[in-house]
């Protein structure tokens, strides 16, 4: 009995045995087999990982950029023609106001007094023209008068003398009431001036529209010298607002009245706004060497988020093509370096790092040939290595280019970019 437990015992010792050799041996073997994918996975050593762009079709727009601020369609400084102090201000910033509605007014007892003073003057001026009128009609009478005698004297009374001097009298007479007429009209000049200063010390608004700023204060004494001070800066209609762009000299010649843009506000980041080209002007301007040209684009701000002086980021839309063949814009500038020797890649410089080479022992050549006119050369992967395809390109949005001849289609895939890992 007891020969036969110790046969057991031996039995079971032995068959733990076999199955941890076992175990053993299946570890080991899936660790060699996990090596030899990894290494299967991972590119040679110095072999180039190429970095593949899709061909696709799509839209292209080219925009030119340019940047300037918003203004009112149309803005009125309203000052005022007269000196004085200001007496009362009726309105405020941001206050809509109406055409012919009061603004401010400026004290008015100077010119109030000037008035009673030129009513005074224009009647000792009529009266003037009373008593000159009176003094005509008697020199007109004696000068009658003493004609009349000598006709009837047969002209040997008055003498010649007297009846010159009563001539003379009548002349002067005549004068000094045209005289006095002018001073009438003087006076009333005078007096319809004062009554229009009255006038103009009312400050209305020109326009409907909103005030923008309002540069005065009950109290304040408004100087107009040679220039009418501004009073309030008004914005007829802020639902309708320009805006101002610099368009540089280069891009120019592709901007014109009616193509579309969009701008951004640093108020609204992440919104675009509509606008159109309304006008390039021909008149340039130049800034620290730079020429630029002004354009004027029309914008719609019918919720007010738009506010006067506002800079503004636009994308004016010059060319457009729709549902074209494109690739990426970095296909046409790869370009693998002249494979020869198979120098170290350690040896080379960054940039000359950057390009592509083929396998260890390949005795492929990439060779420089003439791009004709128009064309460019495009590479693909045949097979893993390079392979130059000429195409000719149009239109670029700056991250993709139209595509209008070449053996392309639609989801091929091109060469971008390569990275040489370091042997």
């Amino acid at each position: 009995m007891e020969r036969l437990q110790q046969e057991l015992q031996l039995d079971r010792q032995t068959k733990s045995k076999k199955w941890r050799w076992a175990f053993t041996v299946l570890f080991a073997v899936a660790v060699v087999y996990g090596f030899w994918l990894y290494v299967q996975s991972t590119p040679a050593s110095g072999q180039p990982i190429y970095e593949l762009g899709k061909v696709s079709k799509g839209d292209i727009r080219v925009t030119v950029s340019a940047t300037g601020t918003l203004q009112p369609t149309n803005e009125v400084e309203v000052g005022s023609e007269l000196s004085g102090k200001i007496d009362e201000v009726l309105v405020d910033y941001n206050d809509r106001v109406e055409v012919g509605q009061l603004l401010a007014k400026l004290n008015t007892d100077k010119l109030e007094a000037q008035v009673l003073q030129s009513k005074a003057s224009l009647k000792v001026a009529e009266a003037g023209v009373l008593e000159a009128e009176a003094t005509l009609q008697e020199a007109e009478a004696q000068y009658l008068r003493l004609q009349n005698i000598r006709k009837m004297s047969a002209g040997k009374l008055p003498s010649q003398a007297d009846l010159l001097a009563a001539q003379a009298s009548m002349q002067r007479a005549q004068a000094a009431k045209q005289t006095a007429v002018a001073q009438v009209e003087q006076a009333k000049a005078s007096l319809e001036q004062y009554l229009t200063d009255i006038k103009k010390s009312a400050i209305v608004s020109p326009i409907n529209g909103i005030v923008l700023i309002r540069s005065i204060e009950v109290g304040q004494t408004v100087a107009a010298s040679m220039t009418a001070p501004v009073l309030f800066t008004l914005a007829e209609d802020l639902t309708k607002m320009e805006l101002q762009v610099d368009v540089d000299e280069a891009d120019v010649g592709l901007v014109e009245a009616g193509q579309r843009a969009s701008f951004t506000v640093d108020a609204y980041p992440n919104q675009k706004f509509p606008a159109t080209i309304k006008q390039v002007r021909f008149g340039s301007e130049s800034t620290d060497g730079v020429v630029t040209y002004t354009t004027l684009l029309e914008v719609d701000n019918p919720d007010l988020k738009l506010r006067p002086g506002m800079t503004a980021t636009s994308d004016i839309l010059v060319k457009e093509r729709l549902n074209t063949l494109m690739i990426p814009i970095a296909a046409t500038r790869f370009t693998p370096e002249l494979l020869g020797d198979g120098q170290e890649v350690q040896d080379k410089s960054v940039l000359d790092s950057l390009m592509p080479r083929p396998r260890s022992g390949s005795n492929m050549t990439v060779k420089k040939e003439s791009v004709p006119q128009g064309y460019q050369r495009v590479w693909r992967l045949n097979q893993g290595l390079p392979e130059a395809l000429l195409v000719k390109t149009g239109e670029s949005s700056g991250r993709m280019v139209e595509v209008l001849e070449g053996e392309l289609a639609e989801g091929g895939e091109l060469i971008v970019g390569v990275e040489v890992p370091l042997q």
